[in-house]
């Protein structure tokens, strides 16, 4: 059995090691965590000792097969209770990732199982991130950020790079969601600004550190 903090440093270090595929320092964890290198050091024994982690100095943490695994199936609750929340208790989706952030941490296979036979299966969460299956299997589409869409081509949004509550009430001002049909107009040189126009509305402007974080598909 893992501790809360325990999942939550698997879940940080598979985030930072890019689904899995490299090895994380320990400063960056740290970062992330907001606390100590020394606090992190001392974790990273016991996840050591519990075989879901391998260290290495200078090389950095590996998430083993087994601490993937555990890391895969805690995303998996946080996005399908992100979800729940936004499908069956209407809250927004920049309301939900404190609360799914609690709620990952329940323990019943069965509870999991259920919400997710409950909610239709569903493939990504609010936010546009897949949902890792029962057996930690990612379905991943390929997105790109608007800001490599050429101009007057129609584009669906289809996630977000930055999920911060801030940002995403920005989006809702902006009249921005998942689904949304966008189609560059003009591009601003001088900032990489854009004018743009969602689905059938008038044409709007977003700012270049806007457009990146808006992952894009045909």
């Amino acid at each position: 059995m893992l501790s809360l903090a325990e999942e939550n440093y698997l879940k940080t270090i598979y985030h930072l090691s890019e689904s899995g595929r490299h090895a994380v320092s320990t400063n960056a964890i740290s970062e992330m965590q907001k606390t100590k290198p020394a606090s992190v050091s001392d974790m990273i024994k016991k996840l050591s000792d519990k075989g879901v982690v391998s260290y290495q100095k200078y090389k950095g943490v590996n998430l083993s097969h087994k601490g993937k695994k555990a890391a895969l199936q805690i995303i998996r609750k946080h996005r399908l209770w992100e979800v729940f929340l936004v499908d069956k208790l209407n809250f927004n989706w920049d309301e939900v990732h404190e609360i799914a952030e609690q709620l990952e941490h329940i323990k019943s296979p069965l509870l999991v199982k259920r919400l997710d036979e409950f909610l239709g299966y569903p493939k990504i969460d609010p936010h546009g991130d897949p949902i890792p299956d029962e057996n930690g299997e990612i379905t991943l589409g390929i997105k790109a950020p608007l800001t490599e869409v050429s101009q007057g081509k129609e584009m669906i949004l289809t996630g977000v790079e930055n999920s911060e509550s801030n940002f995403l009430a920005h989006l809702d001002k902006l009249g921005i969601a998942l689904g949304s049909k966008i189609t560059i107009i003009d591009i601003n040189e001088f900032d990489g600004s854009m004018q743009v126009k969602i689905k059938e509305g008038k044409p709007i402007f977003i700012s270049q550190q806007v457009a990146v974080n808006l992952l894009v598909t045909e």
